[in-house]
């Protein structure tokens, strides 16, 4: 369910939004890292395997940025950015490939490190989840997954690395 792209598992980019740049956010950091094509390996020996091929086609369109992230060929989720009240925070929205939205999360960048943050209710419980994406460069992402029940005590379920492979389209006609 989760991918550090960001996780991320997603596509404004038919409308032919242009490269993948965040004119209108001066100020925010640069969401056009994710844009790419990604080898995902998990260090977790019950998830580890065959690394996993995760293409992120992003563009911004206004005040919005959206990756649709497709995973070994299949075609995924988009996700939305929405620049918040300060720099480097923003509201994030996942849309399914069925249309489903799956509800406002956070995403706070300092530096390096990208923080995506959620909570979700089920049967009127809440579960948080937790995914840290710390940048080595342009070219590499280490990500940890984390899960808890009452937002302050996490439990680790899945740490892995990224590494860019090659360049995605900026744009795409379907």
């Amino acid at each position: 369910m989760w991918y550090s792209s960001a996780f991320l598992s997603l596509i404004l980019v038919s409308l032919d939004l242009g490269p993948a740049t965040q004119k209108s956010n001066p100020g925010n950091p640069d969401l056009s890292l994710y844009q790419g094509i990604w080898r995902v390996t998990r260090s977790n020996a019950s998830t580890a395997g065959k690394p996993e091929r995760l293409v992120n086609e992003c563009g911004s369109i206004g005040r919005y940025f959206a990756c649709q992230q497709t995973v070994n060929d299949k075609a995924g989720r988009l996700l939305i950015f929405i620049p918040a009240d300060s720099p480097g925070h923003y509201f994030t929205q996942t849309v399914m490939p069925d249309g489903r939205a799956t509800g406002r999360d956070d995403l706070v960048i300092s530096g390096d490190r990208w923080t995506f943050t959620s909570r979700r209710l089920d049967n009127g419980r809440a579960s948080y989840f937790r995914t840290v994406n710390t940048f080595t460069g342009k070219t590499r992402i280490h990500f940890e997954q984390a899960e808890s029940g009452n937002g302050n005590d996490w439990t680790v379920k899945m740490v892995g690395d990224e590494q860019r492979i090659g360049d995605a389209p900026t744009s795409a006609r379907h």
